[in-house]
């Protein structure tokens, strides 16, 4: 063997140590509870990339440790169900994120908890602050207050002379009200009309697209796991409204939205097995500092844009991350 594979190797398993001389003991490999909020599926990138990294970082599922992973579907009332299943199971951290998050804090104080996105974790009570979460919560938020104005803007740039939008929300998860009210300070400040069209369950989704009908013609729609699970449904509905879709974040693109404008979510779920690593090796949750994101991309559909008889302006292409044709 190389020197430096030798070392490599010796560094995995010196960061593993201490868990494995404990599973040794308890016959238990160190035991992550997953809780996707929305459908396997939906979320396979994303679980994807937190695997990616925690291999990276020694911890190798069914080896050095055991991921044990629940959907809830996009419905809430699933998650206190899958994080009191997890109780039971005495995993060693949670992973989960949004309501969700809130959820598992409610039902324990004692097993760590990493939420890999949250829109508002101090209003919404996850932690304490973001310097210094406290208690057995921390994770990683996306809340920017300029981000909705961002996003205004930019479906503004593609039709200049936008008028009217529509804002689209899950209101059964609080910090979704948040977006609500950054969103509409933003459209009133460029003068535009603006109707909310709230939603809570999956079945509301169609009745919202009809009371909508003339009354838009963009529709910015606010991400959580019920309009994440729904995301396909959601852009057929808008496409054949007619409306121009902005989102925060990428994979609503890729299933058929016109534009987003956010943080890449693998990469945050990369970062959170970073997080878990830590506790996993000792550190404190409440002593890791919640982490916002530092980039955000752009990403345009442009088959969505002719399916539209929309042209994109060459500046707003130019400045994208990702054009997919």
């Amino acid at each position: 063997m190389r020197r430096r594979e030798f070392i490599a190797l010796l560094g995995g398993g010196a960061a593993t140590w201490p868990l494995a001389v404990r599973a040794q003991q308890s016959g238990k490999l160190p035991t992550i509870g997953f809780l996707g909020a929305s459908t396997s599926s939906a979320a396979s990138q994303w679980s994807a990339a937190f695997v990616q990294r925690q291999r990276e970082l020694g911890w190798i599922e069914g080896r050095t440790v055991a991921n044990e992973y629940r959907w809830a579907e996009g419905r809430t009332e699933r998650f206190a169900e899958i994080v009191a299943e997890f109780v039971r199971l005495k995993v060693d951290v949670i992973v989960t994120n949004g309501a969700a998050a809130i959820a598992a804090k409610q039902a324990t104080s004692v097993i760590p908890i990493v939420f890999t996105l949250a829109a508002d974790p101090v209003g919404s009570g996850l932690v304490a602050s973001l310097a210094r979460p406290g208690g057995n919560v921390t994770g990683l938020s996306v809340q920017q207050l300029d981000l909705a104005r961002k996003r205004v803007e930019l479906l503004r740039e593609v039709v200049p002379d936008l008028r009217r939008l529509a804002i689209m929300a899950n209101v059964g998860y609080p910090a979704m009200l948040v977006e609500i009210g950054e969103v509409q300070a933003a459209a009133l400040t460029l003068g535009l009309e603006v109707a909310t069209s709230e939603i809570r369950q999956a079945e509301d989704i169609a009745p919202a697209f009809e009371a909508l009908k003339g009354r838009a013609d963009a529709l910015y729609v606010c991400a959580d796991a019920l309009v994440v699970t729904n995301r396909i449904r959601i852009n057929t509905l808008a496409q054949g409204a007619r409306l121009l879709t902005m989102y925060g974040f990428r994979e609503f693109v890729e299933a058929g939205g016109l534009m987003s404008y956010g943080p890449n979510l693998p990469g945050l779920f990369r970062r959170a097995a970073e997080l878990v690593d830590k506790i996993l090796r000792g550190t404190k949750p409440g002593d890791i500092p919640v982490e916002q994101p530092t980039k955000f991309d752009l990403v345009i559909n442009l088959i969505t844009a002719k399916a539209l008889g929309l042209e994109v302006p060459p500046t707003l292409l130019a400045r994208a991350d990702e054009v997919i044709e």
